[in-house]
């Protein structure tokens, strides 16, 4: 068993179908051919930062340390600058972000709603998602214990970057 649901296969199956990997033989039914075999595609790593830890939680003072590097995929990160921290806490944790793991962040100051964002808020940084919306700025966790962070015409709100993948840390490693 492969332990997924049928509409996943078949929509895999089809875009293996639309990819030309794979065609369904004729007046046979349930059979698939395949066509051509899959190209090897290994992947340029590129060293990326980690700069520190960044909060999953409420905001904490922001530190900036390079503690080594992860290698990862350069079509992840393109060519602009990126870092990565380690999230402490489990505020984003309905996004896929657990406590222990590394946000890639691409450096940038602008986002758009809905991007998840490494922020700073005065002196203090999160990784939040960023909602905009006619009743203001807010940075959204992905988890309901916790509550949005309204950014006020008086707050300092700063856009350190976009976060463009996340590593998992290894078991052994978590904090």
């Amino acid at each position: 068993m492969l332990n997924a649901a049928p509409t996943s296969v078949r929509d895999q199956v089809k875009q293996l179908v639309r990819k030309g990997y794979v065609r369904h033989t004729r007046y046979k039914a349930r059979s698939l051919e395949v066509v051509k075999e899959p190209e090897i595609d290994v992947p340029e790593l590129v060293a990326v930062p980690i700069v520190g830890r960044i909060a999953a939680g409420r905001p904490v003072f922001a530190e900036q340390n390079r503690t080594g590097e992860l290698l990862v995929d350069g079509r992840v990160v393109g060519r602009a600058p990126c870092f990565a921290l380690q999230v402490k806490g489990d505020s984003m944790v309905g996004a896929g972000i657990r406590n222990g793991d590394f946000v890639i962040t691409r450096q940038q100051p602008i986002a758009e709603s809905g991007d998840i964002v490494v922020a700073l808020v005065g002196a203090e940084a999160t990784v939040k998602r960023l909602r905009i919306s006619e009743n203001g700025i807010s940075l959204c966790a992905e988890n309901p214990r916790y509550e949005p962070i309204p950014i006020g015409p008086g707050d300092e709100l700063r856009v350190v970057g976009k976060v463009v993948a996340v590593r998992r840390a290894p078991a052994g490693e978590r904090s």
